[in-house]
Order: C-alpha cells, then structure tokens, then sequence
C-alpha cells in the first residue's frame, strides 16, 4: 500500500504576491525519487520551499510529512522541519567549524542535548555517506563533492522520510555528480526516503532515470518527457 509523504490539491504557490504555480495537484509516496525539473524561474525552488515551510500556502490543502501546511506558523515550522532533510547546491556549511561540529550544531537545533547520542549519530550518518574518518576536517579541506556528502549527512540527522534537494549536483563535476545521484538513490531504496531533487541537469535525469514532474507557465507536469520542447 502507497502512503503519501506529499499531498497537495488545487494548490497555488505566490512569491510574495505573485503567482508562481497555479492549481498543483501532486502526490509523492514515501520511498519514491522524483525529479523537479524546469527553467529557471519557473517554480521549482518555491515549490520546495512551500513543501518545507519556507513560503506560506495561501490557498487550497497540502499536506507535507503529516503536517499541514495551511495551519503552519513559525512555532511549527521546525517540528516540521525536524522530518524533512534538505539539500543546497551550494552546501551552507558553516566554515568556521569543522564536519563534526556542523553536524551538532542541527542537532542540538533540532533539540538534542545527550553528549553520547549525538556523537553516535553523527558517526552514524558520516558512514552512511563514506566519510567516517572526515569528522575533524574543516570545510575549506574538503573537495565540492565531499562538503555536498556532508550536506547530505546533515540531511539525514533526524531520519527523514523526506529529502529535498535543490541542484545538489549543480556545482560538481560529472564524476562526483554521479556518485552524489548513486549515494541519494541508495538512500531512497534502503530507508525508504523519498527524494524530491530540483534539477536542470538532464545529463543526469538520462543517467539516473525516475519520476519527472515539469515546472512551465505556471503549471506542473506530471510524468513529463525529458526532451525540452
């Protein structure tokens, strides 16, 4: 039995007071890997940033990981972002700390406070991204494939059922850019997390095929072809 972990109907996204996206109707089911793709500017960035609290929903019902996005307020955003994972094309790590302290700090944000608990998991998600022994490392000493392994590892602090990733492979070669694609998928299929990951690279849509949902004059397209015509 499919179970949502996004549900929106007859949605509208504005930025500001304009409108963005017009009467989206989408459902994501957990464990599945769903590309949002589309030109710049079409509503793909404000469609995440509705699904994880960023942007208000001013009109129709979405629902993002149980909660409902009409009836978010500020005091709800992080209890709803606690279940969520995000990823940034350009990593927003803080550079003044190294890997580990990064880590802590979304912990500790997120309202952990056991010393041993968080030492335990941020080893836990550094392994599940290949970077166990990488704790100590200042941001600057890492490649641009390794702080977004990092970005990712951050994603996973509190075991979501949901990443949203924006670009991740936007800033990487083809090389990284493909273990990135094969690390978020493996993730997907053995946690049964679903990913929802903005992209315009269809190099790697054509590598890494999956559901495809299209941002274009206001409408989304679901099940979109790849081709950009």
């Amino acid at each position: 039995m499919s179970e949502p972990i996004i549900s929106l109907k007859n949605v509208n996204i504005y930025q500001g007071n304009n409108l963005v996206l017009e009467n989206v109707n989408l459902t994501i089911n957990k464990g599945e890997f769903v590309y949002l793709v589309g030109k710049t500017g079409t509503g793909k960035s404000s469609l995440l940033k509705t699904l994880y609290g960023e942007l208000s929903l001013k009109s129709g019902e979405g629902v993002v990981a149980s909660f409902n996005l009409a009836d978010l307020d500020w005091k709800k955003v992080p209890f709803l972002r606690r279940n969520l994972g995000v990823v940034f094309q350009d990593f927003q790590l803080l550079t003044d700390r190294n890997v580990n302290d990064n880590l802590k700090f979304v912990l500790r944000a997120t309202g952990w406070t056991d010393q041993k608990l968080m030492d335990e998991k941020i080893q836990d998600v550094l392994d599940k991204v290949g970077l166990k022994s990488k704790g100590f490392k200042m941001p600057f000493e890492l490649s641009g494939g390794e702080q977004q392994r990092i970005d990712i590892a951050r994603a996973l602090l509190n075991s979501p059922k949901l990443i949203l990733a924006d670009e991740p492979t936007g800033n990487l070669d083809p090389e990284t850019s493909d273990e990135i694609m094969n690390l978020l998928f493996s993730i997907s299929k053995d946690y049964n997390t679903a990913v929802v990951m903005a992209t315009h690279d269809y190099i790697v849509v054509n590598k890494f095929p999956a559901r495809m949902i299209r941002t274009e004059k206001g409408q989304i397209t679901d099940n979109a072809s790849i081709s950009m015509v």
